[in-house]
C-alpha cells in the first residue's frame, strides 16, 4: 500500500456513490477499497446485470410444460450471487484498463486506483478472486450455459477499449449485460434458441438507452480526454430522438421474445401476463424520457438508477408467467 493510500483523502466516499452507502458506514476499513472497485457501494449495476438473467429464467419457465423446478431455486440464486461476484470482478477490470481517463475525469478521479487506494496489483488480485467465484457457481450450470458463460469473458475483456474506437462503447456494454438472458435460458432448458436471442438483444438495445443517459454525465470530461461515446455522438438536440427509438426497439424486441418462447405453448395467462409486463416496462422507459434533462448530471443519473425498476417490473410479471 503506498503512503497516498493511507490519506484522508483517499479512504473518503467515491464521489459519485450513494451517500451513506453501506460500503462508508458498515465495511471494514480494510475492505473498503476493494468493495468500492466492485462497486458494492453502487449497487445498480449488479441490478442491470442481473435483471437480463431473471427474464430469461423466468421466460424459459414459463414456456416449459413443468414450469417452475427446484433446480430454478439454484439458477435464480446462482445467477444472483453470480452477478454480484462478476460485475465486481468486470468494474475491477474496467478501472485498472480506465485508471489514467477515471484520474482525469472529476466524477471519477476519487475511485480506489486513481486515488491511490489500492496499487494495480492488488486490483487484479481481487478481480481473480471474484472471477473464481463466479466460475464455481457457473460450473453447476448445464454444460451449454457454462460454454456461454466462459464465451462472455471476451466481450468483458474487450468494453473498456470500446470507447477508445467506437462511439458506440454502450452496445458493446449492452453484449456483456445482457449476455446473462442466454445463460440462464440454457441453465433451465440445457439449450439455446431464438427467444432468448430476440431477448438478449432487446436487452442490449434497452442498454443503449439506459447507457446513453448516463453518458450525459461525463461528455464535457470525455470531450476533454478523448473518450468516445453515443451522449456525445448524439449530443443534447438529438439524443431524446435516439433513446425513443431505442425505447421502440427494446419494447419490440422484448415483446416478440413472449410471444416466440410461448406461442406454442397455448395458454392464455402466461402470455397475457408476459405482454403486460412488456407494457409496465415500456411505459417506466416513457416515464424516463418525459422527464430527461441531459443538461443535468443529478437529472441523468437518477433517471438511470430508475432503470432497475424498469427491469424488475419486466422480470416479475415473466415470473408471474411461470407460474400461472
Amino acid at each position: 500500500m503506498t503512503e497516498r493510500a493511507k490519506t484522508p483523502e483517499a479512504q473518503a466516499s467515491v464521489a459519485d456513490a450513494p451517500k451513506g452507502n453501506w460500503v462508508d458506514l458498515y465495511a471494514p476499513a480494510a475492505l473498503r477499497p476493494y468493495l468500492r472497485l466492485s462497486r458494492a457501494d453502487r449497487p445498480i449495476g449488479t441490478w442491470l446485470l442481473l435483471l437480463p438473467c431473471y427474464w430469461g429464467l423466468w421466460l424459459a419457465a414459463a414456456a416449459d410444460p413443468a414450469g417452475i423446478g427446484w433446480r430454478d431455486l439454484w439458477i435464480f440464486a446462482g445467477c444472483t450471487l453470480g452477478a454480484a461476484v462478476m460485475r465486481g470482478a468486470g468494474c475491477t477490470w474496467n478501472d485498472i484498463t480506465d485508471r489514467e481517463f477515471d484520474a482525469a475525469v472529476a466524477r471519477t478521479r476519487s475511485r480506489p486506483l486513481p486515488s491511490g487506494q489500492v496499487t494495480v496489483r492488488q486490483a487484479v488480485v481481487w478481480m481473480a478472486l471474484q472471477c473464481l467465484i463466479g466460475a464455481a457457481i457457473l460450473f453447476t450450470f448445464t454444460p451449454m450455459a457454462i460454454t456461454l458463460g466462459v464465451a462472455s469473458l471476451a466481450l468483458v475483456a474487450i468494453y473498456p477499449f470500446a470507447k477508445r474506437f467506437t462511439w458506440w462503447p454502450q452496445f458493446f456494454l449492452g453484449l456483456a449485460f445482457n449476455w446473462g438472458a442466454l445463460v440462464a435460458w440454457t441453465a433451465h432448458t440445457g439449450s439455446l434458441s431464438l427467444p432468448p436471442v430476440i431477448l438478449w438483444v432487446a436487452g442490449i438495445i434497452w442498454t443503449l438507452f439506459y447507457d446513453t443517459i448516463y453518458a450525459h454525465q461525463d461528455k464535457e470530461d470525455d470531450a476533454l480526454i478523448g473518450v468516445k461515446s453515443t451522449a456525445r455522438l448524439f449530443g443534447d438536440e438529438s439524443s431524446r430522438l435516439w433513446l425513443t427509438w431505442f425505447m421502440i426497439g427494446a419494447v419490440s424486441l422484448a415483446a416478440l421474445a413472449v410471444i416466440a418462447a410461448l406461442i406454442e405453448a397455448g395458454s392464455l395467462w402466461p402470455m397475457a401476463l408476459g405482454l403486460l409486463g412488456v407494457m409496465l416496462f415500456a411505459w417506466h422507459l416513457r416515464w424516463q424520457l418525459a422527464r430527461l434533462d441531459t443538461t443535468d448530471t443529478e437529472n441523468c443519473l437518477w433517471l438511470f438508477r430508475s432503470n432497475r425498476d424498469a427491469g424488475l417490473i419486466l422480470a416479475l410479471f415473466l415470473a408471474g408467467a411461470a407460474t400461472v
